[in-house]
Protein backbone atom coordinates (compact mmCIF):
# COMPACT_ATOMS: atom_id res chain seq x y z
CA UNK A 1 0.00 0.00 0.00
CA UNK A 2 1.63 3.58 -1.20
CA UNK A 3 2.53 6.08 1.46
CA UNK A 4 -0.15 9.21 1.99
CA UNK A 5 0.85 11.82 0.35
CA UNK A 6 2.84 14.38 2.67
CA UNK A 7 2.04 17.98 2.14
CA UNK A 8 4.25 20.80 3.65
CA UNK A 9 2.65 22.74 5.92
CA UNK A 10 0.79 26.26 5.04
CA UNK A 11 2.87 29.72 5.95
CA UNK A 12 1.75 32.94 6.87
CA UNK A 13 4.92 35.43 5.72
CA UNK A 14 4.54 38.28 8.21
CA UNK A 15 6.82 40.92 6.60
CA UNK A 16 8.49 43.82 9.03
CA UNK A 17 9.44 47.17 7.62
CA UNK A 18 11.86 48.96 10.53
CA UNK A 19 13.15 52.26 11.43
CA UNK A 20 14.16 53.44 14.58
CA UNK A 21 12.12 50.86 16.72
CA UNK A 22 14.23 49.78 18.83
CA UNK A 23 11.83 51.20 22.01
CA UNK A 24 8.57 49.14 20.61
CA UNK A 25 9.84 45.69 18.71
CA UNK A 26 10.05 43.17 20.61
CA UNK A 27 6.58 44.01 21.98
CA UNK A 28 5.18 43.83 18.20
CA UNK A 29 7.30 40.43 17.86
CA UNK A 30 5.60 39.35 21.32
CA UNK A 31 2.09 40.13 19.68
CA UNK A 32 3.03 37.85 16.81
CA UNK A 33 4.66 34.83 18.86
CA UNK A 34 1.79 34.95 20.62
CA UNK A 35 -0.69 34.37 17.69
CA UNK A 36 -2.15 30.84 16.88
CA UNK A 37 -3.11 31.37 13.26
CA UNK A 38 -5.93 28.78 11.72
CA UNK A 39 -6.07 26.27 9.52
CA UNK A 40 -2.54 25.41 11.66
CA UNK A 41 -0.71 27.64 9.43
CA UNK A 42 3.09 27.97 10.38
CA UNK A 43 4.45 31.63 11.03
CA UNK A 44 7.99 33.21 8.89
CA UNK A 45 8.48 36.66 10.30
CA UNK A 46 10.87 38.67 7.95
CA UNK A 47 12.39 41.74 9.52
CA UNK A 48 13.97 44.34 7.29
CA UNK A 49 16.05 46.99 9.36
CA UNK A 50 16.17 50.22 7.10
CA UNK A 51 19.20 51.63 8.29
CA UNK A 52 17.93 52.57 11.75
CA UNK A 53 19.89 55.01 13.78
CA UNK A 54 19.05 53.44 17.10
CA UNK A 55 19.54 50.08 18.22
CA UNK A 56 17.06 48.63 16.63
CA UNK A 57 19.35 45.87 15.02
CA UNK A 58 20.48 45.25 18.80
CA UNK A 59 16.44 44.53 19.84
CA UNK A 60 15.93 41.85 17.27
CA UNK A 61 19.02 40.52 18.11
CA UNK A 62 18.27 40.23 21.38
CA UNK A 63 15.07 38.79 20.66
CA UNK A 64 16.11 36.24 18.10
CA UNK A 65 18.87 34.72 20.59
CA UNK A 66 15.50 34.21 23.26
CA UNK A 67 13.32 33.65 21.18
CA UNK A 68 14.84 30.69 18.79
CA UNK A 69 11.05 29.13 18.65
CA UNK A 70 10.18 31.99 16.45
CA UNK A 71 11.40 31.86 12.96
CA UNK A 72 12.80 35.04 11.61
CA UNK A 73 15.08 36.66 8.74
CA UNK A 74 16.65 39.29 10.00
CA UNK A 75 17.57 41.61 7.01
CA UNK A 76 19.14 44.90 6.40
CA UNK A 77 19.40 47.89 4.30
CA UNK A 78 23.56 49.60 4.36
CA UNK A 79 21.81 53.07 3.40
CA UNK A 80 18.16 54.37 4.30
CA UNK A 81 15.58 53.50 1.33
CA UNK A 82 12.37 53.96 2.65
CA UNK A 83 9.29 51.91 3.98
CA UNK A 84 8.50 50.73 0.09
CA UNK A 85 11.99 49.34 -0.27
CA UNK A 86 12.03 47.73 3.30
CA UNK A 87 8.71 46.18 2.35
CA UNK A 88 10.28 44.97 -1.23
CA UNK A 89 13.05 43.48 0.25
CA UNK A 90 11.00 41.32 2.42
CA UNK A 91 8.07 40.46 0.06
CA UNK A 92 10.95 39.25 -2.18
CA UNK A 93 12.53 37.06 0.70
CA UNK A 94 8.80 35.74 1.45
CA UNK A 95 8.98 31.60 1.22
CA UNK A 96 5.09 31.49 2.20
CA UNK A 97 1.35 30.79 0.91
CA UNK A 98 0.15 34.45 2.02
CA UNK A 99 2.14 37.52 3.32
CA UNK A 100 0.66 40.12 5.54
CA UNK A 101 2.77 43.50 6.09
CA UNK A 102 3.12 44.49 9.51
CA UNK A 103 4.50 48.02 10.73
CA UNK A 104 6.63 47.40 13.56
CA UNK A 105 5.20 49.74 15.91
CA UNK A 106 1.82 49.29 17.80
CA UNK A 107 -0.94 50.40 16.11
CA UNK A 108 -2.17 47.52 14.20
CA UNK A 109 -2.76 44.05 16.01
CA UNK A 110 -1.54 40.86 14.92
CA UNK A 111 -4.26 39.10 16.81
CA UNK A 112 -6.57 40.29 14.05
CA UNK A 113 -4.33 38.07 11.79
CA UNK A 114 -7.30 35.09 11.41
CA UNK A 115 -9.33 38.17 10.54
CA UNK A 116 -7.54 38.80 7.44
CA UNK A 117 -7.12 34.96 6.60
CA UNK A 118 -10.61 34.02 7.35
CA UNK A 119 -11.71 34.87 3.36
CA UNK A 120 -8.43 33.79 2.00
CA UNK A 121 -8.94 30.00 4.50
CA UNK A 122 -12.52 29.64 3.23
CA UNK A 123 -11.51 30.13 -0.98
CA UNK A 124 -13.07 32.79 -1.83
CA UNK A 125 -10.14 35.72 -1.47
CA UNK A 126 -6.95 36.06 -2.90
CA UNK A 127 -5.96 39.65 -1.54
CA UNK A 128 -7.82 41.37 1.93
CA UNK A 129 -7.36 44.28 3.10
CA UNK A 130 -7.94 45.28 6.93
CA UNK A 131 -10.18 48.45 7.26
CA UNK A 132 -9.70 51.05 10.01
CA UNK A 133 -13.09 52.48 9.21
CA UNK A 134 -15.33 49.96 8.36
CA UNK A 135 -16.83 50.07 12.52
CA UNK A 136 -16.79 47.15 15.29
CA UNK A 137 -13.60 47.41 16.44
CA UNK A 138 -11.50 49.55 18.60
CA UNK A 139 -10.44 52.95 16.74
CA UNK A 140 -8.19 55.56 18.27
CA UNK A 141 -9.80 59.10 18.10
CA UNK A 142 -6.70 61.53 16.83
CA UNK A 143 -5.84 63.59 14.07
CA UNK A 144 -9.46 64.84 11.79
CA UNK A 145 -7.73 65.98 8.75
CA UNK A 146 -5.01 62.44 7.92
CA UNK A 147 -8.98 60.67 8.13
CA UNK A 148 -10.32 62.92 5.39
CA UNK A 149 -7.30 62.73 3.33
CA UNK A 150 -7.16 59.23 3.83
CA UNK A 151 -11.01 58.65 2.72
CA UNK A 152 -10.17 61.03 -0.40
CA UNK A 153 -6.84 59.45 -1.42
CA UNK A 154 -9.17 55.82 -1.36
CA UNK A 155 -11.77 57.39 -3.51
CA UNK A 156 -9.36 58.67 -5.90
CA UNK A 157 -7.49 55.29 -6.03
CA UNK A 158 -11.14 52.91 -6.25
CA UNK A 159 -12.24 56.06 -9.59
CA UNK A 160 -8.92 54.03 -11.14
CA UNK A 161 -9.25 50.56 -9.96
CA UNK A 162 -12.86 50.07 -9.58
CA UNK A 163 -12.53 48.76 -6.69
CA UNK A 164 -14.59 49.87 -3.59
CA UNK A 165 -12.25 50.00 -0.76
CA UNK A 166 -12.90 51.94 2.59
CA UNK A 167 -9.05 51.89 3.45
CA UNK A 168 -6.34 51.87 0.62
CA UNK A 169 -3.90 53.58 2.81
CA UNK A 170 -4.16 50.49 5.63
CA UNK A 171 -1.16 48.86 6.54
CA UNK A 172 -2.67 45.13 6.88
CA UNK A 173 -3.10 43.70 3.22
CA UNK A 174 -3.01 40.44 2.71
CA UNK A 175 -1.84 38.89 -0.28
CA UNK A 176 -1.35 35.04 -1.94
CA UNK A 177 2.22 35.33 -2.37
CA UNK A 178 2.52 34.58 -5.83
CA UNK A 179 0.31 37.28 -6.49
CA UNK A 180 2.55 40.33 -4.52
CA UNK A 181 5.73 38.15 -5.72
CA UNK A 182 4.13 38.69 -9.41
CA UNK A 183 3.93 42.63 -9.18
CA UNK A 184 6.92 44.78 -10.39
CA UNK A 185 7.10 47.34 -7.68
CA UNK A 186 9.07 50.90 -7.90
CA UNK A 187 8.00 53.22 -5.05
CA UNK A 188 10.53 53.29 -2.21
CA UNK A 189 8.38 55.08 0.34
CA UNK A 190 4.89 55.16 1.61
CA UNK A 191 3.63 55.90 -2.20
CA UNK A 192 3.91 51.67 -1.85
CA UNK A 193 0.33 51.67 -0.90
CA UNK A 194 -1.49 53.25 -3.45
CA UNK A 195 0.55 51.23 -6.53
CA UNK A 196 0.73 48.04 -4.86
CA UNK A 197 -3.35 48.65 -4.93
CA UNK A 198 -2.90 49.69 -8.27
CA UNK A 199 -1.06 46.97 -10.13
CA UNK A 200 -2.79 44.14 -7.88
CA UNK A 201 -6.15 45.09 -8.86
CA UNK A 202 -5.31 44.59 -12.48
CA UNK A 203 -4.22 41.00 -11.57
CA UNK A 204 -6.37 38.61 -13.68
CA UNK A 205 -9.72 37.58 -11.79
CA UNK A 206 -7.95 38.67 -8.41
CA UNK A 207 -10.62 38.57 -6.05
CA UNK A 208 -10.19 40.84 -3.49
CA UNK A 209 -11.88 41.12 0.26
CA UNK A 210 -11.33 44.07 3.15
CA UNK A 211 -12.36 43.51 6.55
CA UNK A 212 -12.93 45.62 9.68
CA UNK A 213 -9.96 46.06 11.98
CA UNK A 214 -8.82 47.66 15.11
CA UNK A 215 -6.68 50.61 15.16
CA UNK A 216 -4.07 51.70 17.50
CA UNK A 217 -2.69 55.06 16.08
CA UNK A 218 0.19 56.73 17.30
CA UNK A 219 1.25 61.09 17.40
CA UNK A 220 3.91 62.58 15.93
CA UNK A 221 5.28 62.64 19.91
CA UNK A 222 4.89 58.78 20.04
CA UNK A 223 7.16 58.11 16.75
CA UNK A 224 4.21 58.60 13.92
CA UNK A 225 6.45 59.32 10.51
CA UNK A 226 3.74 59.74 7.38
CA UNK A 227 3.80 63.79 6.62
CA UNK A 228 1.55 65.86 4.24
CA UNK A 229 4.38 65.69 1.24
CA UNK A 230 3.63 61.62 1.56
CA UNK A 231 0.03 62.35 0.65
CA UNK A 232 1.31 64.62 -2.19
CA UNK A 233 3.44 61.46 -3.63
CA UNK A 234 0.08 59.21 -2.62
CA UNK A 235 -1.93 61.53 -5.55
CA UNK A 236 0.96 61.31 -8.25
CA UNK A 237 1.44 57.21 -7.51
CA UNK A 238 -2.93 57.28 -7.79
CA UNK A 239 -2.30 58.69 -10.90
CA UNK A 240 0.81 57.44 -12.27
CA UNK A 241 -0.07 53.90 -11.46
CA UNK A 242 -3.82 54.16 -12.41
CA UNK A 243 -3.56 55.94 -15.70
CA UNK A 244 -0.32 54.94 -16.77
CA UNK A 245 1.34 51.78 -15.23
Amino acid sequence: MAAPVQFPPRKLSIVVPAYNEGRTIHLILDQVKAVRLDGNLEKEVIIVNDCSKDDTEAAVQRYMAANPDLPIQYLAHPVNQGKGAALHTGIRHATGDYVIIQDADLEYDPEEYNVLLRPVLRGVADVVYGSRFMGGRPHRILFFWHSIGNKWLTMASNMFTNLNLTDMETCYKLFRRDIIQGLQLEEKRFGFEPEVTAKMARFPDVRVYEVGISYYGRTYAEGKKIGWRDGFRAIYCIIKYGLFS
